[in-house]
């Protein structure tokens, strides 16, 4: 029987450790903190988007952190093969708006209950607040590790699968990378992804807990269009956030490390044409002909958004609508098309939901996980650089990972 120690009890840690007690290996599941799964507990805003029902080139389109390393993984335990573990389990599961695949309570408290029971079930053996400060390697071989405890274990193959270094408080504290660098592996440049932006404009702070639905951003970087997205976000004190910020994130966190300037361009009506948004401000006028022009545009608008379209438009809000001029309503039509919103830089990586960066994928075997400089050393997760958007995309690529080094460990 392999003596197998896992050393993360995140997505990746979890399925590593299942898949190698079901292959008859005697697992040491180490985690840090005083529960497993913490930040499964809060991914798809506490629902838990376990996967997504895409092929695999979308999915590796969707990891834009090194996708291509994921090609043996995923040919190995993809999206089916994850929906039947779950099932399986305990946890059923449902199918949302883009491919999305939540458990159908809709709880991530569960995934991670029925998880734990089949710990329990398969006899692994759960340390909780236990943290490892040193791998102990010996001739390029690595032959166990030491805890916060000053014990030493032994083992027959290590899994690392500590995270990264985003939402400390759910474990990924970076000090997974501490130990890969200990064993002698390159850390590629930690970065922020999937993470809120921060802008110095006055007006977008007042407008905090705004939210916007079906709009349309475009991401230029140095003047250039890069991205352009659908869908919804949300103005906070300190920037922006939302689904269609955090999509762009990773792209606008490379640019700011190299020093280039980011701005976004919001569409408020992608649906229609500046002749269309035109002809709806004249409609709303001839209702509220009688009003100023700031009363008249509480159809068009929120409430808190107008004086700001309007000083950006350079119009006076307290002007008759009587008085709107032909050259007014066209200023009005180019900023609903076009918000200008200045980012200055990314909310601290500490907040991202992912890191982007980790050990390297060159120094790994990508059908084993396996580094390629200690024997008997694994990786798998957050730790290793792979990163992706929204969607599911990055629980997969953990799962996965984590499977694909079980089983290495337990047929080698």
């Amino acid at each position: 029987m392999k003596n197998i120690i896992i050393v993360g009890a995140g997505a990746a840690g979890l399925i590593a450790a299942i898949t190698a007690a079901q292959n008859g290996a005697k697992v040491t599941l180490l985690e840090q903190k005083d529960r497993i799964g913490r930040k499964l507990m809060i991914t798809g805003k506490g629902r838990c988007n376990i996967t997504n029902t895409a092929d695999k080139n979308t999915f590796i389109k969707n990891i834009p952190g090194n996708g291509k390393f994921l090609y043996s993984a995923f040919d190995s335990f993809f999206n089916e093969e994850t929906v039947e573990l779950f099932n399986n389990i305990g946890v059923p599961t449902k199918v949302e708006r883009g491919g999305r695949v939540f458990p159908q309570s809709d709880s991530a408290v569960d995934v991670v209950d029925r998880l734990k029971e089949k710990l329990y079930e398969l006899d692994v053996n759960l340390r909780l607040n236990t943290k490892v400060t040193k791998l102990i390697i010996k001739d390029a071989k690595l032959t166990g590790i030491q805890t916060i405890h000053n014990e030493i274990l032994q083992a027959d193959a290590v899994i690392m699968t500590a995270g990264g270094a985003s939402y400390p408080l759910t474990g990924s504290d970076g000090s997974g990378f501490v130990l890969a660098q200990q064993a002698g592996h390159t850390i590629k440049d930690l970065t922020p992804s999937l993470v809120p932006l921060e802008s110095d404009i006055p007006w977008v702070k007042t407008l905090q807990g705004l939210s916007l639905r079906n709009v349309r951003l475009t991401v230029f970087i140095d003047n250039k269009k890069s991205e352009d997205v659908f869908g919804e976000m949300m103005f906070t004190h300190f920037g922006v956030t939302g689904p269609l910020i955090l999509s762009v994130s990773r792209k606008i966190a490379m640019a700011l490390k190299k020093n280039k300037d980011v701005y976004l361009s919001i569409n408020l009506k992608p649906a229609l044409t500046p002749e269309q948004i035109d002809a709806r401000i004249q409609r709303d006028f001839i209702k509220y002909t009688k009003k100023q022009i700031k009363n008249a545009m509480v159809d068009l608008l929120p409430h808190k958004m107008i004086p700001i379209i309007l000083d950006l438009a350079y119009i006076d809000g307290n002007k008759q609508v009587n008085d709107f001029t032909k050259k007014e309503r066209m200023q009005l039509v180019e900023i609903l098309r076009n918000l200008p919103v200045d980012v200055t830089k990314t909310r601290p990586l500490a907040e991202a939901i992912v890191t982007c960066g980790g050990v390297n994928v060159k120094e790994l075997n990508p059908k084993t996980m396996q580094s390629k400089l200690i024997d008997n050393l694994y990786f798998a997760g957050e730790i290793i650089d792979v990163d992706g958007y929204t969607g599911g995309f990055n629980l997969q690529a953990a799962f996965s990972m984590g499977y694909v080094a079980a089983m290495a460990v337990t047929q080698e």
